[in-house]
């Protein structure tokens, strides 16, 4: 008896205008949704080779090692085409120098701010919205539409029973959803291979993880949707409840939860960090032109009495003493520059965890924002994509600028120049020959940051778990609802 129920809500769900809708609606948005993500994907590999070969050539050109500066930038990744996450909002290069601090700039939707009004439609936000709403219109008169048509007492003229009745109606109208998602999600798949997408093991392991990630979600809306028909006697009813529900759980409920963050635990911005870190950096450069003041006079000291060749051959002898000693100032002030900047960036970045976090958990009172969440972290786009970046860019600096130190010391400059005084040609910087080549076959390489897929998941489980918590709940509420249901 219950697979003659499960065939025969499936065939009518099947032969319903809403399945075909459904199918044609999310075979079309799907497929030209990973299309249009294989365009932005390979036009960002593109974007990012040539920025690489641009940075190189101007280290190439460059004729001494003060000269020499390198562009660090984020590597494009194939999870992108599915799940976009906030990767066009993070920029994509930043400078790597004695004299900066790491800070992503240049986002793709800087450059093209069009996108950034409509922004993109991906896999991810066709699941979230779209086939949220398909579930309602589903499940919105499952119990109560079927009391409107008499169907129900028919039912239930032969010896059914409510929990096999109610489990076909849900396997039923589960299939119906299902059959359209997975479908055009397969021959998105083959257009990966068609275009020859870099997907290697852990990606596709993440495309798995972000399918069943899909179904569990789209199954959550299915419970709800039962449940509520199961609750009302009239479907326009649950129809409209069914609509406030989703209105708060997808559009209201996540930014009420960012929104409440923000205000228990608020934190600076950019504009007050960047304030903070340029008067520090203001009256460090302002302590060093005093300090190197005070070191001068004391040093005219020195050649106090001495006639004009006592003076020259005494700085003839000093000089390079003198400058080393001022190359060591000047490269504290920087180092303290730094030192200050990532101190006050670890504070913010710190801060703002507590926030995210506390954001997170608010809005996780939502299904909508653990998918969110969880599709996000399996495709490597999630809020962290910036720090993990930054950090690493870091570690790089340190090392990029140590080897550039170390050269401009083989070479026997300060700085990437030289310095000559005279009393008659007066002071002559030398920044050394035009036609000087420098050997960068050593020189350390930025590798972009990866995180595992055992990282991914685990991060990814605590909302995986949510979703079945919350698929649980709209079940047993509708079981329970359904036994006390009245079906006259």
């Amino acid at each position: 008896m219950l697979s003659l129920l499960i065939q025969k809500e499936l065939k009518n769900i099947l032969l319903s205008p809403k399945f075909a809708a459904t199918f044609l609606v999310c075979s079309v948005l799907i497929l030209i949704s990973i299309f249009i993500g294989i365009n932005e994907y390979e036009n960002a590999v593109r974007q990012f080779e040539a920025n690489q070969q641009i940075a190189q050539q101007d280290i190439a050109q460059a004729s001494s090692w003060g000269q020499v500066r390198n562009i660090a930038h984020r590597e494009p990744t194939p999870m992108q085409i599915f799940v976009s996450g906030i990767h066009f909002d993070v920029g994509r290069l930043s400078g790597i120098s004695s004299f900066d601090d790491v800070k992503l700039v240049r986002s793709p939707y800087s450059d093209e701010t069009l996108f950034a009004i409509f922004r993109v439609i991906d896999f991810a936000f066709i699941v979230q919205i779209v086939l949220s709403l398909f579930a309602i219109l589903f499940t919105y008169d499952a119990i109560n539409g079927e009391r409107e048509n008499g169907t129900l007492k028919l039912a239930f003229a032969n010896s059914v029973s409510r929990v096999n009745y109610l489990f076909a109606k849900f396997a039923g109208i589960w299939l119906g959803l299902i059959i359209p998602l997975l479908i055009p999600i397969l021959i998105g798949l083959l257009l990966l291979l068609v275009f020859k997408v870099p997907v290697g093991a852990d990606e596709w392991m993440s495309i798995s993880g972000l399918i069943g990630l899909s179904v569990l979600y789209v199954t959550f809306f299915i419970g709800i949707g039962i449940l509520v028909s199961a609750l009302t006697r009239k479907s326009s009813l649950s129809f409209l409840l069914l609509l406030v529900i989703w209105i708060g759980s997808v559009l209201i409920l996540p930014r009420m939860g960012v929104m409440a963050a923000g205000q228990i635990v608020p934190t600076e911005s950019i504009a007050q960090l960047e304030a903070k870190q340029e008067a520090f950096q203001k009256a460090r450069w302002d302590q060093y032109s005093a300090e190197l003041s005070d070191i001068w006079r004391s040093r005219e000291a020195e050649m106090e009495g001495m006639d004009e060749n006592e003076r020259r051959a005494y700085r003839d002898d000093k000089e390079w003493e003198w400058l080393e000693k001022d190359d060591v100032l000047r490269k504290k002030v920087q180092s303290d520059i730094i030192e200050n900047n990532r101190t006050l960036m670890e504070e913010s970045r710190n801060r703002k965890k507590v926030q995210e976090k506390l954001a997170f958990n608010i809005a996780r009172l939502s299904p909508v924002s653990s998918f969110r969440l969880a599709a996000m972290n399996l495709a490597g786009t999630d809020i962290d994509l910036k720090n993990r970046y930054e950090q690493s860019m870091r570690i790089y600096k340190d090392d990029f600028t140590q080897f550039v130190e170390k050269k401009q010391e083989e070479d026997g400059g300060h700085g990437g120049f030289r310095i000559s005084v005279d009393s008659e040609s007066g002071v002559q910087l030398d920044f050394g020959r035009n036609d000087q080549t420098l050997d960068t076959s050593d020189m350390p390489r930025y590798s972009a940051p990866k995180t595992s897929l055992q990282t991914s998941i685990a991060s990814s489980i605590p909302d995986f778990g949510l979703l079945g918590l919350f698929i649980l709940l709209a079940f047993g509420g509708s079981f329970i609802a359904f036994l006390r249901y009245d079906m006259r």
